[in-house]
């Protein structure tokens, strides 16, 4: 009989105990996944500020000679596009028949580039760039030694300006990285992302600092701790992609409505030929968004076009901005089109559902 494996902590794991945060596994680390709940939580980081540990998320740094040619062979996106020092884009790595890896950000720093890659992934990612790098192209694996707090909404800035050991210092333009010491020293990289839709920044620092910055963080009246849970739907009201729900390695990024990521220019990449021929002939199914009502729906959901299933809800939860139910799914591209109608079984009933585009929550000027 196989032990059960323990779920790792992060370096943060003591903090939300403190806070009496509900914890549970996720991508093998036990996790907050709410403090004082998803809907207070999610509403908080859209009108103040949110703090989230994302320290689960894997950290690599690839430097040599041939980085730059070996990245642009593994990465969909073109590097180009980010030449510039403390630039940095979304992409995703494919395998040779077009299926996704997984959905990263390539970070430029300088003398390397910095890739945040998902949890659940960082193994198979780490050993797949491994198995095709070159002799004049290292890869050092940083996750052990780094921590990375998000940090979302529209008063997250003037908190991060506040704390700045530098009276001058100004936050990077979106998607872009910039260092910072903050006040009582400690060290870190300011990165303009993050997966709520809201501005905001992730901070990535050494791991020995994460607790006193956090601590930094909470005394700020505006500044709210945020669980996995609200971070999913967060992240479901802007239409962003969830690895292993939305795409996987079954999935193309043509079908995932991705190719964005993949510039038709571009050739040469692991992948290339298969998005090419996906983009050129068409696919089968299509990722559609769903605005639901009359039921909240969840993973699993079957989606039904009359009494035909054509689907299930690959992601789907309660919008906490809109008050109406949200989800994605794959579905015959011949019902992909805007304004589909389509319905979503739960449980004995059907609930009412439109296909639309993109995000489903647009934030008022």
């Amino acid at each position: 009989m196989s032990k059960e494996i323990e779920p790792k902590k992060t370096v943060l794991h003591e903090e939300h105990a403190a806070l009496g945060a509900t914890m549970a596994p996720f991508a093998g680390f036990e996790m907050p996944i709410q403090y004082q709940g998803i809907v207070e939580e999610h509403l908080a980081t859209r009108e103040s500020a949110g703090i989230f540990d994302v320290s689960h998320m894997a950290t690599l740094r690839v430097r040599g000679e041939g980085t730059w040619d070996f990245l642009q062979k593994m990465l969909t996106n073109d590097l180009a596009k980010i030449e510039e020092v403390g630039a940095a884009q979304y992409t995703l790595m494919l395998d040779t028949e077009g299926h996704i890896i997984d959905d990263l950000i390539v970070y430029h720093t300088g003398a390397e580039f910095m890739l945040i890659v998902n949890a659940s992934n960082a193994q198979g990612d780490l050993e797949w760039l491994t198995q095709h790098c070159p002799e004049d192209v290292e890869i050092y694996d940083e996750t052990e030694r780094t921590a990375i707090i998000a940090v979302q909404g529209p008063e997250s800035l003037k908190v991060i300006k506040e704390l700045a050991d530098d009276d001058e210092w100004e936050a990077p333009k979106r998607f872009h990285i910039a260092p910072l010491v903050m006040v009582g020293g400690a060290t870190m990289l300011v990165a303009r992302t993050g997966y709520t839709g809201e501005d905001g920044v992730e901070l990535i620092m050494h791991k020995e600092d994460a607790a006193a910055v956090w601590r930094a963080l909470m005394s700020f009246e505006e500044v709210n701790p945020v669980g996995l849970g609200a971070r999913d739907t967060l992240r479901l009201e802007m239409g962003y992609h969830l690895y292993g729900n939305d795409m996987d390695r079954t999935r193309n990024p043509i079908e995932a409505g991705l190719g964005w990521v993949c510039p038709k220019a571009k050739e040469g990449y692991v992948g290339a030929k298969a998005v090419a021929a996906a983009r050129e002939e068409g696919v089968a199914e299509k990722l559609v968004y769903l605005k639901v009502t009359g039921g909240i729906p969840r993973e699993g959901y079957p989606v039904m076009d009359g009494d035909k299933q054509v689907g299930v809800v690959a992601s789907g939860s309660h919008s906490p901005s809109l008050g109406i139910g949200v989800a994605t799914a794959y579905v015959p591209a011949e019902l992909a089109g805007l304004g589909t109608k389509l319905e979503i079984a739960i449980r004995k009933r059907k609930a009412q559902a439109e296909v639309v585009k993109p995000p489903f929550y647009v934030k008022e000027d």
